[in-house]
């Protein structure tokens, strides 16, 4: 993958539209989180109530400082013990820093470093955390392949950022930040 791929896929995320993209396990489908258009987008493709929510992936926890300041020692060490990597944590959104239509009912927002090359760095040059939901209706099996995601999305993705996944098998851990619990 290469800087002009790379750089296409920031000038489409600028522009509100959708980007597909290799993770840790899967393929995912990203896009602005500040962009409510494009949120609805991801929603309606995936057929996933925006109450759900969705998960946010960042290139490193400094592209999440505002949201994790107010956190205390332990929490800012749990959550490095896990980052970058494959766990995704509810962490409290007490500022609204992130809009309500990522966040769907929840006052929380699920978001995640990754260890992925290529995620970490279309992150770091769009300049904050983006979108990632997996590439798949609600309910249906994950996309593990650039030819399923063409074949099954061509339609409704802007644009497919070539790459591998990872050696990962299932999709993140999600866990909450303040009482330990794994939701999945």
């Amino acid at each position: 993958m290469g800087n002009l791929e790379l750089n296409t896929a920031i000038d489409f995320l600028n522009q509100g539209k959708l980007v597909a993209y290799p993770t840790e396990a899967v393929w995912g489908i990203g896009c602005d989180p500040f962009n409510q258009s494009a949120v609805r987008k991801i929603l309606a493709i995936k057929q996933r109530p925006a109450k759900k929510g969705l998960i946010l992936v960042a290139a490193d926890i400094s592209q999440i400082s505002d949201l994790v300041s107010s956190l205390t020692l332990a929490q800012m060490e749990l959550l490095n013990s896990t980052w970058p990597g494959p766990t995704t944590w509810l962490i409290p959104d007490e500022r609204d820093l992130y809009p309500a239509w990522v966040k769907g009912e929840h006052a929380s927002i699920a978001i995640r470093v990754s260890a992925h090359p290529l995620i970490q760095s279309l992150c770091e040059r769009f300049g904050r955390p983006i979108v990632s939901t997996s590439a798949n209706a609600s309910g249906q099996t994950e996309i593990r392949s650039q030819s399923m995601v063409e074949q099954q999305f061509a339609d409704n993705i802007d644009y497919i950022l070539p790459g591998h996944i990872g050696e990962q098998r299932s999709p993140s851990q999600i866990r909450d930040l303040i009482s330990g619990d794994i939701l999945r």
